[in-house]
């Protein structure tokens, strides 16, 4: 029965995945993160995402090519049949984007040899268009020129200092003081950097998983040990202090020497919250994995992750699970240090040394 349910299980977190995999930014490129990406001559890639880290582009992209915390170049030899949006690096392009370029907080050169399909917007330092662009130019930036060999088949808009011959633009030419100058454009699509981020966050939450079960492993199994005996009490009580310290910590705020303890008591509140997030998610996979025959802390932390993370991911109602599992997890520490500062204060009273017989020095 345990096996059946095992297989079921698996079935059906595979088949979660594959649905999330689908959604969109999420499985639609390949992703690669950190250090130099080289698309070679020759070498064809079904879009590309990357995430700090510089890209060089000398073959072809089927798709989108969008970077964040690095530069893009795009060579002679290279060939993007999508957009290309680039946040916190340069942009330069040298051969061919059939679609849309964007940046944000760099440099954007299209170089003479360049032909950009689409329409370019940028928020830059400078940008410079010595080659092809047939739609459009958005552009708010320090400097703004236009080579002699520049063609623009749109209108320009712009604000900064306009250098070189207006007469490469076909449309109007007109500045307008609201773009801001540099910086002011977000370019990148707002799935993309949703994704970028979402990606960052599922890591570092994940990675203070890894920490506490790691350095509290005994401590660990008792808050998920809580969730999963008392998951009534331990959400009513994360709901409470949810509720609770917040006012408290304000009240405190309102005497002589409050505003001190406040900073304080908030910083550790804010931890606490994090922590007790992190918590609900090694909960859920504790009890899931209860049902298997695997019974590890390391795949009760992955599978909790996982699963919590495709379930706030489903639209309009994504934000419930997340906060159940945050109140679950929150309510359960709670419920943990308040049962080892019992047990503290009773070895204390009765004389005898403080002992553990579930200590944090041993694998849970």
């Amino acid at each position: 029965m345990r096996d059946r349910f095992l297989q079921g299980s698996l079935v059906l977190l595979v088949t979660l995945l594959v649905v999330l995999a689908a959604m969109p930014g999420l499985a639609a490129a390949e992703t690669r993160t950190g250090g130099s990406v080289v698309v070679a001559e020759g070498e064809t890639v079904d879009g590309l995402e990357t995430f700090a880290g510089s890209v060089v582009v000398r073959g072809t992209v089927e798709g989108d090519l969008s970077a964040f915390a690095g530069d893009v170049t795009v060579a002679e030899t290279g060939r993007v049949t999508g957009d290309v949006a680039s946040a916190a690096g340069s942009i330069r392009i040298a051969g061919a984007v059939d679609g849309d370029v964007s940046g944000a907080a760099g440099d954007v050169t299209v170089a003479e040899t360049a032909t950009v399909g689409g329409n370019l917007d940028a928020g830059a330092g400078t940008l410079r268009i010595d080659g092809t662009v047939d739609g459009d130019v958005t552009v708010g930036a320090e400097r703004i020129v236009l080579g002699p060999t520049a063609s623009v088949g749109g209108d320009l808009t712009y604000d900064g200092r306009l250098e070189g011959p207006r007469s490469a633009v076909a449309g109007t030419v007109e500045r307008d003081s609201s773009l801001g100058g540099p910086g002011v454009f977000e370019p990148v699509d707002p799935g993309v950097s949703e994704w970028v981020f979402g990606v960052y966050g599922f890591l570092v939450n994940l990675a203070l998983g890894a920490i506490l079960l790691a350095a509290f492993p005994g401590f660990s199994r008792r808050v998920a040990d809580s969730a999963i005996e008392t998951p009534v009490q331990a959400g009513a009580l994360g709901l409470g202090l949810v509720v609770a310290v917040p006012i408290l910590l304000v009240l405190v705020a309102l005497t002589i020497v409050g505003i001190p303890l406040t900073l304080v008591g908030s910083v550790l509140f804010a931890v606490l919250v994090w922590v007790g997030a992190v918590y609900g998610r090694i909960a859920v996979g504790t009890w899931l994995t209860s049902y298997t025959t695997v019974e590890n802390r390391w795949v009760a932390l992955l599978v909790g992750f996982l699963v919590v993370g495709v379930a706030v991911r489903v639209p309009w109602v994504g934000w419930i699970p997340e906060l159940l599992v945050f109140l679950l997890g929150f309510g359960a520490l709670a419920l943990a240090l308040n049962e080892r500062r019992r047990r503290s204060r009773r070895t204390a009273e009765e004389g005898a040394p403080a002992t553990d017989t579930d200590s944090d020095t041993t694998a849970a």
